[in-house]
C-alpha cells in the first residue's frame, strides 16, 4: 500500500498512450467561481461558468486536470483581452499543449437611468468570452446578450389600431483588434432596436417605451441589419457575428435572422 505521503508517484498521464490518435481538445467544464470583469465604469465582479480545453498530442495519455483550476486561482486579474491572452499563455505553458479553448459565461451589469423618470436601477446581460489559440494565433471573442422590445412593422401598417410586439434578443459576437467596451457592445443592440429595456420603470417611462416602439418599428431583418451598419463603422471590430431573436408574441415559435462578416 501506498503511503499517502509518498511524493514519487508515477505521472500515468504523461505515460504513452500507443493507439496513437491526437484529441482535439480535452480538459474541464462547468466550473463556477467569482471573477471580476473590466468594465467601462471600473471593475465588476461576478460569477462566471468556465470551461477549458487544450489538444493532446497522439503519443500521450492524459492532460493533467487539476492544473486548470490551479491556473484560476492564481489568475486573479479582471477579465479583458489581455488578461484572457496572458490567461491562454500559461494555460499552454502549465500543460506545454499546441493549442487551446476557454469559455467563460457570466451576468454583467449596467446601471441605466429610466428614459424620462431617471429611476435607476441595474439590467443584467449575459457575456461570453472565448479565447483560443491554434496554429501558432490566440484570439479573443467577445459575446453579448442583449434584450430588447421590437414592434413588427406588418402589424402597425395593417391594423386600424395597435401593433404586436415582443421580447427580442440581440447576439454580438465580436473579434476586436484594439478596444471595444462591454457596455458600447450593448449600446450597438440597444440602439438598434424599437426600444430599449430599463429593469424599473415610473408610468411616464412606461409611456415612453410604449410610445418609442410603436414610431420605431423593426422586423427581425431590421434589428439584425442595423447593428450590422454599427459594427462595419467600428474600425475596433475585425469580424462578427450578429443573431436576432423575436419571441414572437401572436406566435408559439421564434423568428431568427443571422449576419456573419470576416473568420469568427
Amino acid at each position: 500500500m501506498k503511503s499517502l505521503y509518498d511524493t514519487n508517484l508515477p505521472d500515468v498521464q504523461s505515460s504513452l498512450d500507443p493507439r496513437n490518435i491526437p484529441i482535439e481538445y480535452v480538459g474541464i467544464r462547468g466550473v463556477q467561481i467569482p471573477v471580476t470583469v473590466q468594465g467601462q465604469n471600473g471593475i465588476q465582479p461576478t460569477v462566471a461558468t468556465i470551461d477549458m480545453y487544450v489538444a493532446l498530442p497522439a503519443q500521450q495519455k492524459g492532460t493533467h486536470m487539476s492544473r486548470f483550476l490551479g491556473l484560476l486561482k492564481q489568475h486573479q486579474e479582471p477579465l479583458c483581452q489581455q488578461s484572457l491572452v496572458t490567461l491562454m499563455d500559461d494555460m499552454l505553458a502549465a500543460l506545454n499543449a499546441p493549442a487551446g479553448r476557454i469559455d467563460f459565461d457570466f451576468p454583467f451589469f449596467v446601471l441605466k437611468a429610466a428614459p424620462v423618470s431617471k429611476l435607476e436601477s441595474l439590467l443584467n446581460y449575459r457575456v461570453q468570452y472565448r479565447v483560443e489559440h491554434k496554429n501558432g494565433k490566440t484570439e479573443v471573442i467577445q459575446t453579448v446578450i442583449v434584450p430588447v422590445t421590437s414592434l413588427c412593422p406588418c402589424s402597425k401598417e395593417i391594423s386600424r389600431f395597435g401593433a404586436h410586439n415582443q421580447r427580442s434578443h440581440i447576439t454580438i459576437s465580436a473579434k476586436i483588434n484594439g478596444e471595444l467596451s462591454l457596455e458600447q457592445q450593448i449600446r450597438y443592440a440597444e440602439q438598434s432596436a424599437s426600444c430599449e429595456l430599463w429593469s424599473q420603470l415610473k408610468r411616464v417611462d412606461e409611456k415612453y417605451v410604449t410610445e418609442t416602439a410603436y414610431e420605431n418599428p423593426k422586423f427581425v431583418e431590421d434589428l439584425i441589419r442595423d447593428v450590422a451598419v454599427a459594427l462595419n463603422a467600428d474600425a475596433n471590430i475585425v469580424a462578427y457575428r450578429v443573431k436576432a431573436e423575436n419571441f414572437e408574441s401572436i406566435h408559439n415559435h421564434s423568428a431568427y435572422a443571422q449576419i456573419t462578416k470576416g473568420d469568427i
